[in-house]
């Protein structure tokens, strides 16, 4: 007989059910001894052959048990051999102590349910078949006189047989029944507990908030089977923002205001989850459109420190059922666990992002600029393509300064940063370069369509709605004819924009301008 339950999902160590067995035999073999001693007269042997059959009975089973230790590959099948002769056993000593009006035959029946909850409910239904199988060749055999006189009253001893059987078979079952019921519930927790720390290996991967919703979506559909959900950034006074989601439909939303009685907002200010048995069309109208005919809804907020996401998950229960606490709990469980992670992605993100951007202008900074000049004109030698470089610089800012402060001069700076923002193109990338300096990486553009980008640069300046008005000097460089690298285009650059300054300023010059010495051609001069 093998035992069932594989190693990999054992709950209680084999060497601890061994343990408790062991101790099991050992209270059954007393038993039988004392029962032999108490109550003589049912012997059917003398006491010495039942003192030494019980212990004939341990040494094997020690005997076995140390050459189960000894084995390189232990094997189930040394475990069910035992169980087998621990049928055998008590089968004999009860009849020999008795038979069937002798108190030992009960002995089988606390072997039998220890075994059933020790080690499975299918262990227990085999072995309830051996031990009936052997009760009724211990019978035949009294009966038959193989194992001694002929049973006197076979009749009343068969429908003993008989009663003892269904007796075992009920107990078997029952047992069974609710060890089955136990080992399926801690299977499913060991289940979600896996989960668990696979989605804790799989958010370590995440490396923004987007990556870190996919993963808690999956995990939730692996675990409990949602279909539907979606999962929403929710900050006060703001529209919620729909960062990820599962099998919505493509509803025409145009109004994504949260209520004051809308779940996502009561969910986000409580902390709390809710549980509602359907959305409210009138709190909720762009979320019942995304979500139609959605019942039994879980809304789980992500609280890492504050609420950094809200998830709204449809639990698949039937209209009208309620749902089950223990997936609520793991819900949140994972819930917790992602929101953990999604603030600290949101954190490396506005730490990457403070890292390529200037603080004051919220431009891109120097370093951001030298990365993308360097990848633009990697993509340039690659593919044969033109490249230019624009260097944009404040006329007399060190006199504004000096005239109005330097509070105002670092207004005029962001002000300008924005007229720049919004007349760059969509691919370029223009950065604060340093002090009153600017500078554009523009990929695509040949010498003549970068001096159009940066007459339209300068003029913005000089129409931006600066506290104090300013002008701006350019100087532009083109790759490959003023420069095949990052230093030699931007030192090209560079000649141009001061050759513009000695020129009276306010002005774009090119590289090639600024070579040859001559006015430039655009600009007031």
């Amino acid at each position: 007989m093998n035992a069932s339950p594989q190693r990999g999902a054992d709950v209680v160590s084999l060497d601890e059910r061994l343990r408790y067995l062991r101790v099991l035999r050992a209270v059954i073999a007393a038993a039988t001894v004392l029962d032999a001693a108490l109550l003589p007269g049912g012997l059917r042997v003398p006491f010495a052959v039942i003192g030494g059959f019980a212990l004939a009975y341990l040494v094997v089973c020690l005997l076995a048990e140390l050459a189960w230790r000894l084995m390189r590959r232990r094997g189930l099948w040394l475990f069910g051999s035992l169980l087998m002769l621990d049928g055998l056993f008590l089968s004999w000593a009860w009849y020999l102590t008795g038979g069937s009006t002798g108190p030992l035959r009960y002995l089988v029946l606390v072997h039998l349910g220890a075994v059933t909850l020790l080690a499975s409910y299918r262990t227990g239904i085999k072995l309830a078949l051996w031990d009936s199988l052997l009760q009724l060749c211990v019978f035949y055999a009294g009966r038959a006189g193989v194992v001694g006189d002929p049973v006197p009253d076979s009749t009343a001893e068969w429908y003993r047989t008989i009663a003892f059987i269904i007796a075992l078979w009920t107990l078997t079952l029952t047992i069974a029944s609710l060890a089955a019921v136990n080992e399926r519930e801690l299977r499913r927790r060991r289940y979600e507990l896996e989960q668990l720390a696979q989605m804790g290996r799989a958010l370590e991967d995440a490396e923004d908030p987007l990556g870190v919703g996919d993963v808690l979506m999956d995990t939730l559909n692996d675990t409990f089977g949602f279909e539907r959900m979606a999962l929403f950034e929710v900050v006060d006074g703001v529209s919620p923002r729909l960062l990820t989601f599962r099998n919505l439909i493509d509803a025409v939303v145009t109004n994504f205001d949260v209520g004051e009685d809308s779940v996502l907002a009561t969910a986000h200010t409580e902390r709390r989850t809710l549980l509602v048995s359907d959305l409210d069309a009138e709190a909720d109208s762009w979320l019942a459109a995304l979500m139609p005919n959605a019942a039994n809804i879980a809304i789980v907020p992500l609280v890492a420190d504050a609420v950094v996401a809200v998830l709204v998950a449809e639990t698949n229960e039937r209209r009208g059922s309620r749902i089950e606490r223990r997936v609520i709990a793991t819900t949140e469980r994972f819930a917790g666990h992602a929101a953990l992670a999604m603030r600290n992605a949101y954190l490396l993100e506005r730490m990457q992002q403070m890292a390529v951007t200037d603080g004051l202008t919220e431009l891109a900074n120097r370093r951001s600029f030298d990365r993308s000049l360097d990848r633009e004109l990697t993509r340039a030698v690659r593919t044969d393509g033109r490249l230019s470089v624009v260097l944009l610089d404040i006329d007399h800012f060190k006199s504004l300064n000096d005239t109005y402060g330097h509070v105002v001069g670092d207004n005029v700076l962001r002000q300008i940063a924005q007229a720049l923002r919004d007349c760059g193109r969509e691919y370029d990338t223009v950065a604060r370069y340093g002090g009153e300096e600017f500078a554009a990486v523009l990929p695509g553009c040949s010498s003549a369509l970068a001096l159009q980008v940066a007459e339209r640069l300068r003029e913005a300046v000089e129409g931006a709605p600066t506290d104090v008005p300013v002008t701006a000097s350019c100087g532009v460089a083109t790759y490959p004819y003023d420069g095949i690298d990052a230093n030699g285009l931007l030192s090209a650059a560079d000649q141009a924009l001061y050759a513009g300054k000695r020129a009276g300023r306010n002005t774009v010059r090119s590289a090639e301008q600024a070579r040859a010495g001559a006015t430039p051609v655009m600009g007031l001069g």
